[in-house]
C-alpha cells in the first residue's frame, strides 16, 4: 500500500518525536552545562569547573534540571521539524521542477531542512524558555534575583504568564529563528554529506547505526559551530528576562561583546561539542530506524 501524504506526515512526526526523546536523554547533562556557562560565564573557569561545581552544589540530579521542559522542547521541535521537512522536500521538488519521487541533492535537502526549521522554532521557543530558566535556577537564586520558590516548571510558567502574559513565552523568538534557519541548513547538509561519504556509491538507506551515529554527530557539530554565538544571546535573553526587560537580540549581543568580549559568546562551546555526537547521533538513529519500521508496517498492508 502506498502511503498517503497524511500517513507520511504522521510517520515523520512520530519518528521525529522518537529522535527528540533520544537526543534529550543522551545529551541533557552537557546541555545544562552549556546554558549555565552561556548565562553566567564569570562564575565558571571552564567546562570541568562548571561540571564539578554543579555536582558539588546540587548533585547528579542538577545535570538533569529542566529535563521535563527539555523533553517537551525537543519532542515538539523534532516532531514539527521532521513532519515539515517532508512537506518542504516536496516544496523544493516543485520549485526546481523535479518529479514527486525524485531524489534531492544534498544541497536541496539542506534547503528543505532550513525551511522546516522556521516552523519548528514556533514549537521550540516556549519550552526552550522554561528549560533554560530551570537549568540556570541555582545561579539565579544565589544571585538573589529570584525567590527559591520559583524552581519548578509550574512556578516558572506562572511567573512568565504573570509578568508578560502568553507572549512572554516567546522571549528570544527572533534569536531562535535566527539560529534555527541557517543552523539547520548546515545541520541537514552536514548529515546528508556525511551519509553520502559513508555510503560510497551505495544507497544511503543501507547504512548501519554506527555510520548514522557519526553522520548525526557531524550534523550537530556543523549546526553548533555556525549558530553558537546566536544561541548564547538567546540563552541570555530567555534566562535574564526573568527579572527584567531585555534589550532584544542586537542590544544583548552588543552588551555582551562590549562588557565581556567576543570570547563570552563561545562560553560553553566545549560542552556542546562533546554533546554533539551522542545526542545528535542518537536523534538520527532513533529517527531513521523508527521511520523505517513504521514505513515497512504501512507498506505491508
Amino acid at each position: 500500500m502506498k502511503s498517503s501524504p497524511g500517513i507520511q506526515a504522521a510517520i515523520d512526526l512520530t519518528a521525529g518525536a522518537a529522535g527528540g526523546t533520544a537526543c534529550v536523554l543522551t545529551g541533557q547533562p552537557f546541555d545544562t552545562i552549556k546554558v549555565k556557562m552561556q548565562t553566567f560565564p564569570n562564575l565558571y573557569k571552564g567546562f570541568t569547573d562548571c561540571l564539578l561545581k554543579t555536582y558539588t552544589q546540587v548533585g547528579f540530579r542538577g545535570f538533569y534540571k529542566g529535563t521535563g521542559p527539555a523533553l517537551m522542547a525537543y519532542v515538539a521541535e523534532n516532531s514539527v521539524l521532521f513532519m515539515c521537512y517532508g512537506f518542504c522536500q516536496q516544496f523544493v521538488r516543485r520549485v526546481v521542477g523535479l518529479d514527486k519521487q525524485a531524489k534531492l541533492s544534498d544541497l536541496q535537502t539542506a534547503t528543505a531542512g532550513s525551511l522546516a526549521s522556521a516552523f519548528a522554532a514556533l514549537a521550540l521557543c516556549p519550552t526552550e524558555l522554561v528549560k533554560c530558566r530551570l537549568q540556570a535556577m541555582y545561579e539565579l537564586e544565589r544571585s538573589g534575583k529570584i525567590a527559591r520558590s520559583h524552581n519548578t516548571i509550574w512556578s516558572v510558567m506562572k511567573g512568565i504568564l504573570r509578568q508578560d502574559g502568553p507572549s512572554g513565552f516567546y522571549h528570544g523568538f527572533s534569536s531562535t529563528l535566527l539560529q534555527e534557519v541557517p543552523g539547520y541548513f548546515f545541520f541537514f547538509g552536514g548529515y546528508e554529506l556525511s551519509r553520502s561519504f559513508f555510503a560510497s556509491g551505495r544507497s544511503k538507506d543501507e547504512l548501519g547505526p554506527a555510520h548514522l551515529m557519526l553522520s548525526g554527530g557531524v550534523a550537530g557539530i556543523c549546526l553548533w559551530l555556525v549558530v553558537f554565538p546566536v544561541d548564547c544571546v538567546k540563552s541570555r535573553i530567555q534566562v535574564l528576562s526573568m527579572y527584567g526587560k531585555q534589550t532584544g537580540f542586537i542590544g544583548t549581543l552588543l552588551s555582551v561583546v562590549r562588557n565581556e568580549g567576543i570570547a563570552a559568546l563561545y562560553s560553553g562551546l566545549k560542552a556542546t561539542m562533546i554533546r554533539a555526537i551522542p545526542a545528535n547521533g542518537s536523534l538520527f538513529v532513533a529517527y531513521e530506524y523508527s521511520r523505517k519500521m513504521m514505513m515497512s508496517q504501512v507498506e505491508a498492508y
